[in-house]
């Protein structure tokens, strides 16, 4: 599948009934991905994809620190994400926590995100392994329209980090 902004497409696998695996090709050096995948100014700019407006960006990029983005869809209600930190190796791997803010007691429910970069020629192999508590968290994830936003969000993340050459 070729989509009119770019070459690459996220393909979505479902590795185990807890497990969501996301893996794209993007066509820049691996530490602009990951600069623009890290830095809230630039995450501002390709997260909502073009469901919203971005509201809140904040990244304290340590282990143990914690980030947080928050959106104003175009439906005009807030969607809100935040997570922790457990794992940094500054352009190859993020691991951290996520949160959806709309479930009641989401620190809870976390899933355990796992990016990873790796440089093939000229492109960058992002692998991001979503590790969720259930087969139903996994599928409540799935079937909430999170694949249409995120293909969004890929293809602006690509613009970005390919205009920071």
């Amino acid at each position: 599948m070729v989509d009119v902004m770019s070459k690459n497409r996220a393909v979505v696998s479902l590795p185990t009934d807890t497990q969501i695996l996301i893996e794209r090709d993007f066509a820049a050096p691996k530490h602009l991905v990951y600069k623009a995948v890290t830095t809230p100014e630039l995450v501002s700019k390709w997260w909502v994809g073009k469901r919203g407006e971005m509201k809140l960006a904040e990244i304290d990029l340590r282990v143990g620190g914690k980030w947080r983005f928050l959106m104003i869809a175009h439906g005009k209600f807030e969607v809100g994400f935040h997570g922790e930190y457990r794992e940094i190796v500054p352009n190859e791997r993020v691991v951290s926590t996520e949160c959806y803010e709309g479930i009641p007691d989401p620190d809870a429910h976390p899933t355990v995100n796992t990016m990873t970069l790796r440089q093939v020629g000229d492109i960058t192999k992002l692998r991001v392994l979503v590790q969720c508590e259930s087969k139903e968290q996994r599928d409540a994830i799935i079937n909430s329209g999170m694949e249409g936003g995120m293909q969004e969000a890929y293809d602006l993340l690509e613009e970005i980090a390919i205009s920071l050459q």
